[in-house]
């Protein structure tokens, strides 16, 4: 039988990394419209609780703990203080993250400790610092949730110079179905969102070149809001309680279109 409340989130607590803006403002807003509560955090202060007012403007309940979760001192620090707020976390968004670009010969260090760091390591880290709170809200009826973002340049062949930004997000995916055959013993339900081209800071492309990026996407436009917001939605209602360990691509159809639709799309 299907439900009238497959997609809502009431009264479910999320934590959202990497929520202030970008594709974790969208999943943030998201998840209050489903009736959420939701923490989001971000490294800068003023800009993390600027969006949780905002978000909160509506009616819903977003709550701000800014938080630098680039080291495992720092995820540790941000899972202590959402448990001290809330025994039980039903939802966690592994989103935060960061890029590197650079010419070959020229790639540094910093590039890769820097980004392999921030979008491979934390999660594990956060995940890890954040299971007592999940095992207390998770059953077999209603199982926690546990999102990665990762990002389709870490499925499909990337013509950008992103060395360790694609590296980080392939391993991402493979940790989450590591991640997933571990928790599911405790149900607490992990996988993940492949995002294609969404307008942020960190895809500059998309934003301020939004007309030439479609034209190279299957389905002619850049993500949208809802696109982001549907999809994390699903994966953490009862909608998507029977996916486990996948990733889902959010892209319009770049990752798995072929070679000869790429062509014909950049023809058109």
């Amino acid at each position: 039988m299907i439900t009238k409340d497959l997609f809502s989130l009431k009264g479910r607590v999320a934590l959202i990394t990497g929520g202030s803006r970008g594709i974790g403002k969208m999943i943030a807003e998201g998840f209050i419209a489903q009736g959420a509560k939701v923490y989001i955090s971000a490294r800068k202060a003023d800009a993390c609780n600027q969006t949780a007012k905002e978000l909160s403007e509506g009616g819903g309940t977003c709550i701000s703990i800014p938080m630098n979760v680039a080291t495992v001192a720092g995820a540790k620090g941000l899972a202590a203080a959402v448990m001290a707020l809330e025994p039980k976390v039903d939802i966690l968004v592994n989103n935060a993250g960061a890029a590197w670009g650079a010419a070959f010969d020229e790639f540094p260090e910093e590039g890769w400790d820097k980004v392999l760091n921030l979008n491979a390591k934390t999660p594990f880290f956060l995940t890890q610092a954040l299971a007592p709170a999940l095992r207390k809200a998770a059953t077999a009826a209603r199982p926690a949730k546990v999102i990665n973002i990762a990002s389709i340049d870490g499925i499909y062949l990337t013509h950008r110079e992103t060395y360790s930004y694609v590296t980080s997000k392939a391993g991402l995916i493979q940790l989450t179905r590591l991640m997933a055959a571990r928790l599911v013993k405790d149900n607490i339900y992990v996988s993940a969102i492949a995002p294609g081209a969404f307008k942020s800071d960190m895809n500059r492309d998309a934003r301020d070149h939004e007309a030439e990026v479609a034209k190279r996407i299957p389905s002619r436009r850049v993500g949208t809001a809802d696109d982001m917001a549907g999809a994390a939605i699903f994966l953490a209602s009862r909608a998507g309680d029977y996916v486990i360990g996948s990733t889902l691509t959010v892209d319009g159809g770049v990752a798995f279109a072929t070679p000869a639709m790429r062509e014909l799309q950049l023809e058109e």
